[in-house]
């Protein structure tokens, strides 16, 4: 395991490829129909829109987007996209050295979150440094000039070093617009390494981790337990039927949630059913 510290204080980091080689193992993909754009059946427009052709993003989305510093990145969205309509935006960054195809592929999310109204944002790995960082967090402004999209309802995920930069986004105040929640999976900080930052303004969290996970073992609960603090939420979490932990009482009731798999840290949680309502139940963020 190799041990860094930079701006971001002390973090673990372990790129992926050798971590497949030490466990002699390859990532699950999802089937690529899993990355196909789904058509979205809009309710009745509401009087919140983009003015007509105002946005030039097409429907589906583009795979050849990048912004001024340099960033590449993937759009999707719904089939029968409609520029006048404001959609929630989610973007996923990638784990350590991985593409922005291989992370839809590894997070199958495309399919059923633009069939929910989503568009989707997938990044390159760019390095988990603040320079990398602040160029990522530029990432929703960019899409958010091409597409129509609900600044008020921006979401941040990605798996390991993709998590820790969802993460890490927040805690060091990088995020524009503030997303209105996140959920990192198998992410590289631990309680200690939190700790010693400032708490962030309540911030809507749900956690995912394996409880396999041999590389970060217990950083998840760890990281639940520092936001727990953070959101002024009861010390003592409720058990859901899903096998959730749900952190009560919080300050403006903001959700705060830690959810264990079985998974090794190679795996995707796959509770992309559990995400897409988090999210969709998410509050919009204030001044969005």
């Amino acid at each position: 395991m190799l041990r860094a510290v930079g701006l971001l204080g002390p973090f673990v980091v372990f790129g992926p490829i050798f971590y497949c080689l030490y466990q002699r193992t390859v990532p699950k993909l999802y089937d690529r129909s899993e990355s196909e754009p789904s058509a979205y059946a809009y309710p009745a427009a509401s009087g919140l829109g983009c003015e007509a052709g105002s946005r030039t993003g097409p429907a589906g989305g583009s795979t050849g987007e990048e912004t001024p510093e340099g960033i590449r990145y993937t759009v999707r969205a719904p089939t029968n996209y409609d520029p006048t309509r404001r959609h929630p935006l989610v973007v996923v960054f990638a784990p350590h050295d991985a593409g922005r195809y291989l992370s839809e592929r590894y997070v199958g999310l495309t399919r059923s979150m633009t069939g929910q109204g989503f568009v989707l944002a997938y990044t390159d790995f760019q390095g988990i440094d603040r320079r990398a960082l602040a160029a990522l967090a530029k990432v929703p402004e960019a899409v958010a000039r091409r597409w129509c999209i609900d600044e008020s309802r921006i979401f941040y995920t990605g798996h390991s070093d993709g998590g820790t930069t969802a993460t890490a986004l927040v805690v060091l105040g990088l995020a524009k617009p503030k997303p209105a929640a996140i959920a990192p999976s198998a992410a590289g900080f631990r309680g200690e390494d939190l700790a010693s930052y400032a708490c962030p303004a309540p911030q809507p969290v749900l956690v995912l981790h394996g409880q396999n996970d041999d590389l970060f073992p217990g950083f998840g609960r760890e990281a639940a337990g520092w936001w727990a603090r953070c959101n002024r939420c009861a010390a003592s979490p409720r058990r859901r039927a899903d096998g959730c932990d749900v952190y009560t009482k919080c300050d403006a009731d903001v959700p705060t949630v830690y959810c264990e798999g079985s998974g090794r840290h190679i795996d995707w949680p796959g509770r992309n059913d559990l995400m897409i309502e988090f999210f969709r139940s998410a509050p919009p963020r204030p001044g969005g």
